[in-house]
């Protein structure tokens, strides 16, 4: 322990000198449930489209609705995390500031458990979500994040939605081609999906 706390607080040292906040458009809960963009940029936009037609392309089950509004939401809400939690960056710094009690919230499980939650509250009748996790166990690089599939399709036809390896600005890929993190199947759809814990060692640098 005595290890790790000088780790963390060498970390908190270079934070200071090279951290800083994520910045985003300002983003307004609207009915409490739906995240809106004041100012919806063209890049945003074209994001949100791309994102969309990718979700589509799984499976011509899928609803044009609920990819538009998954997709739509995996962009915008992940904003508005970042603003409500203060999120700076870069994310290893984030996290040293969460582990460290400086920061409520902002481990790669906060962000996938919210983001879960918040898809969930969807009821989706055509797409299955899922809690994925990378090098589970190692407390260096493990790594949690929402996966979206067609509904009764396999984990590994599914895309990433990773809010946090950008510091709140949405990275997504099909898993398989992920050139950072293994994906494996950690919780869902079936049944209750795991809940984020208030670890402090577990995500120090993800």
């Amino acid at each position: 322990m005595a290890v790790i706390s000088k780790i963390l607080t060498a970390l908190l040292v270079i934070g200071v000198l090279t951290g800083c906040a994520a910045k985003f458009n300002k983003v307004d809960m609207v009915d409490g449930a739906n995240p809106q963009l004041r100012v919806m940029t063209p890049k945003v936009e074209r994001n949100i489209r791309e994102l969309a037609s990718s979700i589509l392309a799984l499976s011509p089950t899928i609803s044009r609705t609920e990819a538009i509004e998954v997709a739509h939401d995996a962009y915008v809400y992940p904003m508005y995390l970042a603003e409500k939690w203060d999120i700076t960056w870069p994310p290893m710094y984030h996290n040293t500031l969460r582990n460290a009690g400086v920061r409520d919230w902002g481990l790669c499980t906060d962000w996938a458990s919210a983001m879960i939650d918040h898809m969930r509250k969807k009821h989706l009748k055509s797409m299955d979500l899922y809690w994925a996790v990378a090098y589970k166990g190692d407390p260096w690089r493990e790594h949690s994040t929402l996966l979206v599939t067609a509904k009764g399709h396999p984990f590994d036809s599914g895309i990433i939605l990773d809010p946090w390896r950008d510091s709140g600005k949405l990275f997504w890929i099909h898993h398989l081609n992920d050139p950072t993190y293994a994906w494996k199947y950690h919780a869902g759809p079936y049944g209750p999906l795991a809940k984020s814990g208030r670890t402090t060692i577990q995500g120090v640098l993800n």
